[in-house]
């Protein structure tokens, strides 16, 4: 079976990072008794590793970079903010252990879009957070294997995205 749009894909790899400055270094790796599950065609990976996965089967190996253009973008210094203490409060109570520095926070928008930012700082000033993705700035560099394909369940495609066995629960 090839990949093409609507398949279930599961890739085992290692991905490694560079900021420009200290070369490529080991970021994470995802084992093929636990791939990551994704429906190809969805917009769920970077267009860069669709590209170089489609028509490909399972056992094939692969090195896929992508430079940080592609990625997730350059760092950018405007979104990082500082948010008024009293956003981070329940019941009107603080959310003392909420706010601790490295903490990485679900937040949404007056408009209802979902964000994920990390508390930088918390001072008389406020609560610092950094919403550019972790990655943000660097180059990636995949380096893994297809280990498994299959069609996409109607339900799956109709929701965009995998559910099941390394995928999405309900």
């Amino acid at each position: 079976m090839k990949i093409e749009k609507n398949k279930v894909v599961g890739l085992s790899y290692e991905l490694f990072v560079d900021d420009g400055e200290a070369g490529m270094e080991f970021f994470e790796s995802v084992p093929k008794e636990e791939p990551f599950y994704f429906l190809f065609g969805a917009g769920q990976v970077f267009p860069m590793m669709e590209a170089a996965l489609e028509g490909r089967e399972v056992g094939y190996k692969f090195e896929i970079f992508i430079d940080f253009e592609n990625g997730y973008g350059d760092y950018d210094e405007t979104k990082k903010v500082i948010i008024a203490k009293s956003k981070f409060k329940e019941d009107g109570k603080k959310q003392k252990d909420l706010l601790k520095i490295g903490n990485v926070i679900p937040m949404q928008d007056d408009e209802g879009q979902h964000y994920r930012g990390e508390i930088l700082k918390v001072d008389y000033k406020g609560v610092h957070m950094d919403f550019n993705p972790p990655l943000a700035g660097f180059d990636l560099l995949f380096k893994g294997e297809i280990v498994a394909i299959r069609d996409a369940d109607p339900e799956e495609i109709e929701h965009g995205h995998v559910h099941g066995p390394g995928g999405h629960q309900h």
